[in-house]
């Protein structure tokens, strides 16, 4: 097996260059540093990692917490994070902290045991453990998805975030509903203490607000961010005296779970009730009707959290910040709206739609809407 002394040899460098060039712990010139990677690639050489680590105090590693393997969503974030980190020269630790705050704290641990060089985390709904962890031992961590408000003497933030837009994006969906001649739109929300879940919920009253509309707390049940709860709180919106003439659900699993109510029900989208989603997914555009959704930048979100992580690492005592990035609205036929619909916009603005207004001549579907 080649080493590190047969790299410098056949570069005609020092050993200790070929360090400098394969741990970039000291610039060097464009020519001696190609000469380095053309031996390294010649000669079949594979660095030792753990020594590495050992010179470097680095690992070259990074800790990823999030509910990949339950929630398709964070695939798509894994996604971004593993090509952006490898991008970097980075590998990825993976955990599964299943939404559960104790769970959460031994898979953190398990992880920063194996001396990541940070950390990016979606936190539980009840994350003070892991912030008290994080913060005694200065790991270098990054809030994905979810926004924790832990602030410092100043007020800012102690740790990265990054997350999408949620408030103006729900109240996009709500405008679009109303617009369409709803006044009973319910919503299916996520699990209570999630930052996406509050935030979703703001969004739902202020469009409700813009539309002129009352907010009324019966509307309003939470599924707990899962396909189950989803169908529970979706049947208990349906059950009502006077049920909505529309859903929102408030991410992707509760979708599931809404269209599973409504199928045992025997309700049709739209004829029955309309439906809109958080969270565009792979098969939204194979269902029939084609739903209409707010989409995520996932992969974006992956990246830009690897993005902060390494500027953290970089400079360990700059300002913390929290990146929010921007959704699309994706306008399919699940709302009633006609089948030449499917645009992608921003999803920030609230306003009705621009498309014709699904048919009010039908008996049942008319009088409900109108309620």
């Amino acid at each position: 097996m080649p080493t590190m002394a047969d790299v410098a040899r056949s570069a005609g460098v020092s050993v200790a260059t070929v360090s400098h060039v394969l741990n970039d712990t000291r610039p060097v010139l464009p020519d001696t540093r190609r000469a380095v990677l053309d031996a390294v690639e010649e000669l079949g050489y594979t660095p030792n990692t753990l020594a590495r680590s050992l010179v470097t105090s680095r690992t070259r590693s990074i800790g990823l917490a999030v509910s990949a393997i339950r929630n398709p969503y964070f695939t798509e974030i894994l996604q971004g994070v593993e090509a952006s980190a490898l991008e970097h020269g980075y590998g990825l630790l993976i955990a599964d902290p299943h939404d559960d705050p104790a769970h959460e704290r031994e898979v953190v641990r398990m992880l920063h045991e194996r001396r990541v060089d940070g950390m990016i985390v979606a936190p539980s709904a009840e994350p003070k453990g892991l912030v008290a962890y994080l913060g005694r031992h200065r790991v270098p961590t990054v809030f994905l998805d979810r926004v924790v408000e832990v602030p410092e003497a100043d007020g800012a933030p102690r740790f990265d975030q990054v997350c999408a837009e949620s408030a103006e994006p729900t109240a996009r969906l709500v405008g679009h509903l109303t617009g369409l001649g709803h006044r009973r739109v319910g919503l299916v929300a996520g699990r209570p203490g999630l930052s996406t879940t509050r935030e979703r919920i703001t969004g739902y009253r202020h469009g409700l607000a813009a539309a002129g509309l009352p907010f009324d707390e019966r509307l309003l049940v939470h599924g707990d961010s899962e396909a189950d709860g989803g169908a529970r709180a979706s049947a208990a919106l349906l059950s009502l005296a006077v049920p909505p003439t529309a859903l929102i659900t408030a991410n992707n699993a509760m979708t599931i779970g809404a269209l599973r109510a409504l199928r045992d029900r025997g309700l049709s989208v739209p004829g029955d009730v309309a439906l809109c989603c958080f969270d565009d997914f792979a098969w939204a555009d194979l269902f029939t009707p084609r739903l209409t959704a707010i989409a995520q930048p996932s992969r974006d979100l992956g990246a830009q959290a690897v993005r902060l992580l390494l500027e953290r690492l970089a400079a360990p005592d700059r300002p913390a910040r929290t990146v929010r990035l921007p959704c699309a609205f994706v306008h399919r036929t699940s709302c009633g709206c006609a089948e030449e619909t499917g645009e992608r916009e921003p999803a920030g603005a609230v306003k009705s739609p621009s498309t014709s207004k699904p048919p009010l001549t039908k008996g049942p579907a008319r009088d409900r809407r109108r309620r």
